[in-house]
């Protein structure tokens, strides 16, 4: 039986919004934390050109696989819809048409990874002393996006009744995998980047097999039965019109990133192996950020499917104001260390202190983007996908381009002052949109 949290009920809202955020945000740092003991292991044992192979592709993953991880976000949001209506025949069909959307989309990444990891890390200027590394890599990592999408999909349907530990545990046993055979492949084997990557693709495929397990013992309408996995069109069709928006703007999002990343490779190896131990704690504080977008999802997607407005409102502004509270506070934290915490992953001074600025104008001011992520969240609960991702574009996107573009600068800062000013952009447009937005649908 799932660990179901009622989400319709007013009582206890804010212990029920944690309840199901820690263990996505858990899910994150420890994943993340895996990721960072692969930077760490190779940092350490092979060197800062290792770091900077492996960094350098952080972008190009996100560009290849994020639209269909937004499309994931479209099977939570019309299954937790269908749950809040009673909907059970809509439930299966729905989960059904996600598995075989998760298996369908991950061989497709698969071909494409494969084919485009070359051609596109050189498009991206990637130095030419870690280009052979950092080729090799991406192609072996992008053996594992099968196992990647059937992770994210199958853990957007158990979040859409609440169950968020089940998917933690599995991440928490493929993750311990992937550092002990990080330690066998690069330690005793000698493999480098290879080892990292093989690691990481085996650890997807044990956590892809553990979720799947899970759903396939679940009780009623959300059960897996893999003899019933097909397409059903009007499932579809819902799950891309909520999803694909989505997706779209974390591919645009991440491509904006990848024209930065070609910025940072233009200050050499030392500036990506900085730069790639910051990020690490960019992205554990952008988990808090997540997990409240992912729970304001859930919660305002039942509760809107049974018309209970007041629990849309309450919602949008408990979760508004835990990630802003918790993000906020691990920025600071992060940042009053960033010396300590930059060398635990590189030993290169000069890397370090190109990390260091990293930290200083992008990490201290992370938690702007708390703004446009529970908002766009929120819209897209909601019913309203595509306007927060034509936002974000326009936000976020183009002016991290034409910023790159501009260049090139004659400091490291100078090309990272656009995150901060394109957060505060971005998220001024989302949060007003939201507020027309559920003016107008919570009226009617």
């Amino acid at each position: 039986m799932a660990l179901e949290i009622n989400m319709l009920e007013r009582a206890g809202m804010t212990r029920k919004i944690i309840t199901f955020a820690l263990p996505i945000m858990a899910s994150g740092i420890v994943q993340q934390s895996f990721n960072a003991i692969d930077v760490a292991v190779v940092g350490r044992f092979v060197g800062s050109h290792a770091v900077a192979a492996v960094g350098t592709n952080g972008p190009v993953i996100s560009l290849i696989i994020n639209l269909f991880i937004g499309i994931a976000i479209g099977s939570n949001v019309i299954i937790a819809n269908y749950l809040g209506q009673k909907d059970s025949r809509g439930v299966s069909r729905a989960v059904q048409t996600s598995a075989m959307l998760a298996l369908l989309s991950g061989i497709g990444l698969l071909a494409i990874g494969l084919t485009v990891a070359g051609p596109i890390l050189a498009l991206l200027s990637t130095p030419e002393d870690i280009l052979p590394d950092a080729t090799n890599y991406l192609r072996i990592f992008t053996l594992g996006f099968p196992a990647m999408m059937v992770y994210n999909f199958v853990s957007a349907i158990l979040r859409s009744v609440g169950d968020t530990r089940r998917p933690f545990y599995w991440l928490c046993i493929g993750g311990a995998v992937n550092v002990a055979l990080n330690l066998i492949f690069v330690l005793f084997m000698g493999m480098g980047v290879e080892g990292v990557a093989i690691a990481t693709v085996a650890s997807n495929y044990l956590s892809a097999i553990g979720v799947t397990i899970i759903l396939m013992h679940e009780q009623g309408p959300l059960r897996l039965d893999l003899k019933e996995m097909k397409i059903h069109r009007g499932e579809l069709r819902k799950i891309l019109q909520i999803g694909l928006p989505a997706g779209l703007q974390g591919m645009v999002f991440a491509l904006s990133n990848s024209f930065i990343q070609s910025g940072v490779n233009s200050f050499g190896k030392e500036a990506i192996a900085g730069s790639a131990a910051a990020i690490n704690f960019e992205l554990y504080c952008y988990f808090v950020i997540s997990s409240f977008a992912q729970a304001a999802t859930a919660f305002i997607s039942q509760n809107f499917g049974a018309g209970k407005k007041e629990n849309v409102r309450s919602v949008f502004r408990r979760c508004m104001t835990l990630s802003v509270i918790g993000c906020a506070v691990l920025n600071v934290l992060f940042c009053l260390f960033r010396h300590e915490a930059l060398s635990l992953f590189i030993n290169s001074e000069e890397a370090i202190s190109f990390g260091a600025v990293r930290m200083e104008y992008v990490l201290l001011m992370q938690f702007i983007a708390c703004s446009y992520e529970i908002a766009g969240a929120s819209m897209r609960a909601l019913g309203y996908s595509m306007t927060p991702t034509v936002i974000v574009i326009l936000g976020t996107c183009i002016l991290r381009v034409f910023w790159v573009s501009a260049g090139p600068y004659a400091e490291f800062k100078d090309l990272l002052i656009v995150y901060p000013l394109s957060w505060v952009i971005t998220g001024t447009a989302v949060l007003t949109a939201y507020f027309i937005v559920a003016r107008k649908v919570l009226k009617n």
